[in-house]
């Protein structure tokens, strides 16, 4: 059996600078507490993604299209990865935008102006020059990569498929070949939702959204 496009895989996976050899992504709990980068706000553990819907850097989607469950080393280059330098992406910020916000600038701090990540480059007087390329923009990668499985159940496949989509754990549910997915989507992009997750999942015939209900605030006494 080999992948491929469309197919569900688990994946457990590293990624490191190939120049330095630095550990900036991976699956394995105990390698990152091993390493001295372990951080408690992420979720560690094997990820579920759909070949060929770049939920990974597409270097890696387009290296699993025809490989069987086996470990790999794979190189990824900034155009497989996270995409070039972009000289259009280093911004002279005013310091009086620091101010406003009472930000002492200094090299290597990263920031968030008007909803884009940034790092700040250089500082000189009044001069600061914030990049906001991704952190990896420019960078050779390498990744060690073991598919431990194809994804088969649509369950899972559907929930692994929006859990990744929004960034957040999505309450849904199949039956047989209905979905129900629980959350709130603006009216104009629920037709959307619904046409993509049934391109990428086409065993589902009928998909219904139900509104997400608001968390009762809770209630205190006192004695």
């Amino acid at each position: 059996m080999t992948i491929q496009k469309g197919d569900f895989v688990e994946l457990d996976f590293v990624g490191r600078i190939k120049e330095t050899n630095q550990i900036f992504d991976l699956t394995d709990e105990k390698l990152a507490k091993k390493e001295n980068i372990h951080d408690p706000k992420q979720t560690y553990g094997p990820k579920i993604i759909c070949v060929g819907e770049q939920q990974l850097v597409k270097g890696i989607d387009k290296f699993l299209i025809g490989k069987e469950l086996k470990t790999y080393t794979i190189d990824v280059t900034p155009e497989q990865g996270f995409g070039k330098k972009d000289a259009r992406l280093l911004k002279l910020v005013p310091l009086s935008t620091f101010k406003k916000e009472k930000i002492q600038p200094f090299p290597g701090l990263q920031l968030n102006i008007d909803n884009h990540l940034g790092i700040v480059r250089t500082v000189s007087g009044g001069r600061i020059i914030v990049d906001f390329n991704h952190p990896l923009a420019g960078r050779n990668l390498i990744y060690e990569l073991t598919i431990k499985r194809q994804v088969k159940d649509t369950q899972e496949q559907l929930q692994h498929y929006l859990n990744n989509l929004f960034n957040k754990e999505v309450k849904c549910k199949v039956e047989k070949d209905k979905a129900t997915i629980t959350m709130t989507v603006p009216e104009h992009l629920q037709k959307p939702l619904k046409e993509q997750v049934q391109k990428v999942i086409p065993a589902l015939k009928e998909i219904t959204l139900e509104e997400e209900k608001a968390k009762k605030p809770k209630t205190t006494t006192q004695a």
